[in-house]
């Protein structure tokens, strides 16, 4: 392996950023970023390619999913950069022209059944109002979640968020959540049948469970069972949608009958932070009665509600380069599987959000240090800690997915190497079940 701490007295104008970093915010931030940089830190960025401090670069291939358009698209940061030069800001007592045009944008992205836009700034902010206006719109109290999902960590998306990972030290949240087993279709009409349940709120696609996409035929039978009930039916496609996975959204093109869908990460264009919850008219009532039940000082904030517009067109103009792109990858991973048995045991996914399932969780540390260390960026899962996953940015050119695919098989034989002269084998470390 190739990785070493951070030295501030050689690593030219990285030194001080990790000192920063220890003494103001968590020194374990210092010291994941000093392995994953080899002592440099991130400075400049375009397309898919990031610049370090030392003059290295390196392809990015995760960003938590944010970067679907590269860094810095042209379209978008001049979107923004006309927005700062004009109102940056909205004074919140007059009307936002910027939202009011981004929101009627994205609500025709998807089509008619789902009007009703509110803007947030993260995933968790769209979380936690569809499953606040779902219990106000039916009175209940539970929502039903599905075992490996990740919502985020705000108190009430926590409570949604099945790993224990994160929840560790709390004493629980007011949101009443009852986790089912997505290889159990009978699950939420169990569930609902005491007419307790206010939403069933899933991700298509589970990113952070190691891109693990659900059964559709399960969703099916759940969607059915929650509308029997009167519950709502939300899909988080934060990670997944906005053509991550080949279909502006997942559930919808599968024909998964929802009330609300959540997008986020690269809704900003990779420039700037934005999410939104698209939803019925049904589950938007108590807002459309009080719209300052649920309200925050940069909600629909102009610099990001711009970027929204060319965003999406960027994405559009990509889509079919896209699906010939998770094409290519989907090779690319299937050849990397069979060459790497020791390492690498499967590659699960959807489109561009894909994953190497590791034989262990050091098999899969290993293989994201040595591939930052060569050129190439991935995200963990801190979920699944067997899985690395790849989420290539939909304009990743064939050139550059020929050299992450060097890059991968390099790095995959380094790990194998790797585990062969420490003993670690596919015995370490049992495969952690994702509905455990």
């Amino acid at each position: 392996m190739t990785t070493a701490l951070p030295n501030p007295a050689t690593d030219t104008g990285a030194g001080p950023v990790f000192d920063r970093l220890r003494r103001h915010c968590s020194p374990k931030l210092a010291l994941t970023g000093g392995f994953a940089g080899r002592g440099a830190v991130e400075s400049v960025a375009e397309g898919c390619r990031v610049t370090l401090s030392d003059g290295r670069t390196a392809l990015d291939f995760g960003s938590y999913a944010v970067t679907l358009l590269g860094h810095r698209h042209p379209a978008v940061t001049a979107a923004v950069r006309a927005q700062l030069d004009a109102m940056p800001t909205s004074t919140r007592a007059l009307a936002n022209p910027v939202a009011a045009a981004a929101a009627a944008r994205l609500s025709g992205y998807l089509g008619d059944a789902l009007p009703k836009v509110h803007f947030g700034l993260n995933g968790a902010d769209a979380v936690e109002v569809a499953v606040k206006l779902a219990r106000l719109a039916t009175g209940r109290p539970r929502v039903l979640a599905v075992r490996g999902a990740f919502h985020g960590k705000s108190l009430g998306a926590l409570a949604l968020t099945h790993s224990p990972l994160y929840r560790r030290g709390l004493l629980g949240s007011e949101v009443d959540v009852v986790h089912v087993d997505a290889e159990d279709p009978a699950a939420v009409g169990r569930e609902t049948a005491g007419g307790r349940v206010a939403a069933l709120v899933f991700e298509p696609v589970q990113g952070e469970n190691g891109a693990l996409p659900l059964p559709t035929e399960v969703l099916r039978q759940w969607c059915a069972d929650a509308a029997r009930d009167g519950a709502f039916v939300i899909a988080d496609e934060i990670q997944c949608g906005l053509r991550r996975c080949g279909e502006r959204s997942v559930a919808l093109a599968d024909g998964l009958p929802v009330d609300g869908v959540l997008l986020g990460k690269p809704l900003g264009g990779g420039v700037v932070p934005l999410s939104a919850l698209l939803c019925s008219e049904r589950l938007y009532a108590p807002l459309a009665a009080d719209p300052f039940l649920h309200s925050a000082t940069f909600g629909g904030h102009p610099l990001s509600c711009a970027a929204v517009p060319a965003a999406l067109d960027a994405i559009e103009q990509l889509a079919d380069h896209g699906e010939s792109l998770a094409a290519q990858l989907d090779v690319l991973l299937t050849g990397l599987q069979e060459r790497h048995p020791r390492v690498v045991r499967a590659v699960p996914g959807r489109g561009l959000l894909r994953g190497l399932d590791c034989t262990s969780p050091r098999a899969a540390g290993a293989t994201v240090l040595e591939l930052a260390a060569t050129g190439l960026l991935v995200s963990p899962c801190l979920s699944r800690p067997t899985t690395v996953r790849l989420l290539p940015p939909l304009l990743t050119t064939p050139a550059q997915l020929a050299e992450a695919a060097s890059i991968l098989d390099s790095a995959l034989a380094a790990t194998e190497r790797t585990l062969r002269t420490t003993d670690v084998g596919t015995s370490e470390g049992a495969h952690p079940d994702a509905h455990t």
